[in-house]
């Protein structure tokens, strides 16, 4: 079963998929063309309209299937809110997507970061490339209710109506303030401005203990291009209407990254309401206060329908050779720690397994895929062995997303499969790749031999 991270995709066989959720949630679903819009309310599937072309919803399981979809049809959003609309999820289980084959075994599991304040959580999205479909991991919250990511969406919503979260009132509008992971402030009727925006990021990183950011051009330009792509289509993501991530933005920029955070935001009126919305909200302030980052870039652009202004911030650590030198090592201490305390002997670094693995991070965010086997059919012991070494047995984990070897490290640690390579008392070497861009933002390779 495929471990999917935030921005983790995977391919999906033809035929009927089921998609679960257990727990206190209500599962909804959205159909939309290209342009993230909604044809009309029959593309909104939850409790009260619990069907459509191609989507079933039953309790926790919404079935889809791909081949049915009604005409014009190239992606299928899953919602997950509390049953209890007053009740924010952050007071919940963590929600865990499992999605099964139609052969009924799993195909991929995905537990989000744990959400806060979010009533609503954009969970994963079925998108068609080319023929194909594939399912992408998203985790993206929104803290103004179901009826409010429903109007993002094009549906329309009647207050005081099931829609608006079972029959309570919700007058949160598009207009709010929305955000990845955690929209909602309210805005400002001041016009937007470009001045003032580094001084109260340093001063609340001054504050927290943090060395000040510089404006880079490059994240800017990135910036820039992905907050017009998000207006163009009126909605938040990490990916625009042209099929573009904002990581991809990034490293199409020339900017090199070692690591790398956003905020993708709508609403706000000027950089200061920007500011002040990123220290209102847990995860968006750690990201503007981490350490980690030295460079920023930040840009917005207006919906030419609405008028709402959509802004992006980019937050990144440029690459140096030092500096992936170091992040491997990271990895390899805190691998060690755990073989440790399981009681095994630690890993030696293996120079060959070592261009292997970076060999092949850099292979999938240059050919845009995440899987143990390359487009061609290569297998890790291939990759291994091209690089020149000669050990019989290899083990491979894999990642993307993660923004730090201790988030990557615990990450596999986490999962059944990837903690038993860690763990398997033969192997004696290893190798770790790491590289930034693509669509997750970061990918991640362990490369195990003995």
């Amino acid at each position: 079963m495929n471990e999917l991270v935030p921005g983790g995709n995977t391919p999906l066989p033809g035929g009927v998929l089921t998609l679960r959720v257990p727990g206190p949630f209500d599962v909804s679903a959205l159909v939309t063309d290209d342009g993230g819009r909604v044809r009309g309310d029959a593309d909104f599937v939850f409790y009260n309209q619990p069907s459509a072309p191609g989507l079933r919803l039953h309790g926790d399981t919404l079935t889809v299937d791909p081949r049915t979809l009604r005409a014009g049809a190239s992606r299928v959003t899953v919602v997950v809110s509390p049953e209890d609309p007053a009740v924010p999820l952050g007071r919940l289980p963590a929600p865990v997507l499992h999605v099964g084959a139609p052969d009924g075994r799993g195909l991929a599991r995905f537990a989000p970061p744990r959400p806060q304040r979010e009533t609503v959580l954009l969970l994963a999205e079925l998108y068609r490339r080319g023929a194909a479909w594939k399912l992408r991991a998203l985790g993206q919250g929104y803290a103004d209710g179901l009826a409010g990511l429903a109007r993002d969406f094009g549906v329309d919503v009647v207050e005081d109506t099931a829609v608006a979260g079972r029959g309570t009132t919700n007058t949160a509008g598009p207009a709010a303030a929305r955000s990845v992971p955690a929209p909602g402030h309210p805005v400002s009727s001041a016009g937007p401005s470009d001045d003032g925006f580094l001084g109260l990021a340093n001063r609340a990183r001054a504050g927290a203990g943090s060395p000040p950011v510089t404006r880079d051009a490059r994240l800017s330009g990135a910036a820039r291009e992905h907050a017009t792509a998000m207006a163009a289509l009126g909605r938040l993501g990490g990916e625009g209407g042209d099929g573009v991530s904002v990581h991809q933005r990034v490293t199409a920029s020339g900017y090199a990254y070692l690591t790398i955070g956003e905020h993708l935001v709508s609403g706000p009126r000027t950089e200061a309401e920007f500011v002040e919305y990123c220290l209102g909200e847990e995860g968006a302030r750690r990201t503007l206060c981490d350490p980690a980052f030295v460079d920023v870039g930040v840009a917005h652009a207006a919906d030419p329908r609405s008028g709402t202004l959509y802004w992006t911030a980019l937050w990144a650590r440029p690459f140096t050779p030092a500096g992936l030198a170091r992040t491997a090592d990271e990895v390899v201490a805190l691998t060690n720690a755990e073989r440790a305390a399981a009681g095994l002997p630690p890993l030696a670094v293996d120079p060959l397994l070592t261009v292997a693995a970076q060999a092949h991070s850099a292979d999938m965010v240059a050919r845009d895929f995440y899987a143990h086997t390359s487009p061609e059919g290569g297998e890790p012991w291939d990759r291994a062995a091209a690089a020149g070494s000669t050990r019989r047995t290899i083990g491979e984990n894999i990642a993307c997303g993660q923004r730090s070897a201790a988030e990557v490290v615990t990450g596999w640690m986490n999962s059944p499969g990837h903690r038993a390579n860690i763990l398997k008392p033969a192997f004696t070497h290893i190798g770790v790749g790491f590289v930034g861009g693509g669509r997750a933002g970061t990918y991640w390779t362990q490369l195990f031999g003995a």
